[in-house]
């Protein structure tokens, strides 16, 4: 076998738009298959994408016995008992984040992958597969900055649709979950550690049922990182990372136009430097990787201990967002 297989749950819009062009343009995978609940709508979208088969049942899909692996882009609180079904039905996973909707959901789901051994399973964090991301790891590592003290993140974006599935609470919905573990993951990342105690503020902005604005703090030893995070304002996005000898600043974090340029700013001894990074495409990276795991039966690039490692940090706000306090972890 020289590529992976591919069928997509759902006819999700970061599938659509990004990680299926993606995989199809990738070198060691192709898209088989797409499903829907309704058939005419897998239909309809697979002849959009140039996909050969589509399924009105996500159940059909996990019965081809020609798809090696399953991307599981369905709303927050179908990633765990759909991804718990795809491995059972002996598929390699790939889901996408955040992968449950807590650590208790998230428990049955690792349980499953452990009685699953044979079988890859990843949470689909697509932005640390861009070259800027390992380029900014690699100058904090080196200490081209000096010591890493604070780390800053802006993600938003202005979701005007009622109907939207992250306006729902039942389905995992709002900014935090959305966007703000985009804020932790970055700084577990590039600490290469976790926080020792977090302050979280949530805002549902009055009349919704999920938080809209969300903003925390995470002390680590020696450093603190925040973020704000937004699905009320217009789209916004920036990473600083600040150290005791310089800065670096991520100008398009988390989604740069795939396959252009990007680009970072590095600022030290009283100099600015703009480096550019090279065209890429971070879905397609990721699921390359992904691929590569399974077919050189290798680990995966992002175990499951950093999607519970990341899940810990998410509950711990919300608790201390309800209990107006710091919480230790």
């Amino acid at each position: 076998m020289t590529k992976i297989r591919w069928g997509v749950l759902s006819t999700a819009k970061i599938a659509r738009l990004h990680t299926i062009p993606a995989m199809q343009t990738s070198q060691l995978g192709e898209v088989v298959a797409i499903a829907s609940r309704d058939e005419h709508n897998a239909r309809q979208h697979a002849d959009q994408l140039g996909i050969a088969r589509a399924y009105g049942g996500y159940e059909a899909l996990l019965a081809d016995p020609d798809i090696d692996a399953i991307y599981n882009p369905m709303p927050n609180h179908l990633h765990v008992p759909w991804s718990i079904k795809a491995l059972e039905a002996g598929k390699h996973v790939l889901v996408e984040k955040p992968a449950g909707l807590n650590v208790a959901d998230l428990e049955p789901l690792l349980a499953c992958a452990a009685r699953h051994p044979e079988l890859k399973l990843m949470e689909a964090f697509m932005y640390r597969f861009h070259p800027q991301w390992r380029q900014a790891k690699q100058l904090c590592d080196e200490g081209a900055i000096g010591r890493v003290r604070t780390i800053q993140c802006a993600f938003s974006y202005n979701n005007r649709d009622a109907g939207n599935i992250r306006n729902s609470a039942a389905m995992g919905g709002g900014a935090l979950m959305d966007i703000g573990c985009y804020g932790i993951s970055l700084a577990r990342f590039l600490l290469s550690t976790e926080p020792s105690r977090v302050l979280g503020h949530m805002n549902n902005l009055g009349d919704h049922e999920v938080d809209c604005i969300t903003s925390a703090l995470m002390e680590f030893d020696g450093a603190i990182a925040s973020f704000t995070c937004s699905t009320k304002t217009e789209p916004e996005q920036w990473v600083e990372i600040a150290g005791e000898a310089g800065s670096l600043r991520i100008h398009i974090p988390f989604n740069p136009v795939a396959d252009n340029a990007a680009e970072l700013t590095l600022k030290r001894n009283g100099t600015i430097q703009v480096r550019n990074i090279e065209p890429a495409n971070h879905y397609r990276n990721m699921a390359d990787a992904f691929a590569a795991a399974i077919l050189h039966n290798k680990p995966v690039p992002t175990p499951m201990t950093d999607a519970l490692d990341n899940m810990t940090v998410l509950d711990a706000i919300v608790s201390s967002a309800k209990q107006q306090s710091w919480i230790s972890l």
